[in-house]
């Protein structure tokens, strides 16, 4: 059974720096998609930032330029989130994202993390 298992986050001063990362366990075909969402408070998910297979990562607005994605190359089931100049509107937990074709020919499946709480406050 495919599962996300994040690790990372907590509570950092604004400026500071945190690193989430995210590994994809069990068994399948192939990982297309994978990334990071976020759902600050009393607020919808949003998207943080995501690569697909081959190709370059994808960032919303607000984190160009604060944040990177990256890929673990060897694996191709391991993203990072370095996070940089963090902000209080960064707060939020934040969830791993895979879109993953377990099987060959089939369709894709959506995966979620458990999240993890990120929060940037003095």
């Amino acid at each position: 059974q495919v599962r996300l298992v994040e690790s990372g986050g907590g509570l950092v001063q604004p400026g500071g720096s945190l690193r989430l990362s995210c590994a994809v366990s069990g068994s399948f075909f192939e990982i297309n998609v994978m990334g990071w969402y976020r759902q600050p408070p009393a607020k919808e998910r949003e998207l943080v930032a995501n690569i697909t297979r081959g190709g370059s990562p994808n960032y919303a607005d607000s984190v160009k330029g604060r944040f990177t994605l990256s890929r673990d190359n060897t694996k191709n089931t391991v993203v990072t989130l370095q996070m940089n100049t963090l902000k209080p509107e960064d707060t939020a937990v934040y969830y791993c994202n895979a879109r993953i074709t377990t099987h060959y020919g089939r369709a894709e499946n959506n995966y979620w993390g458990q999240g993890t709480q990120v929060t940037v406050s003095s």
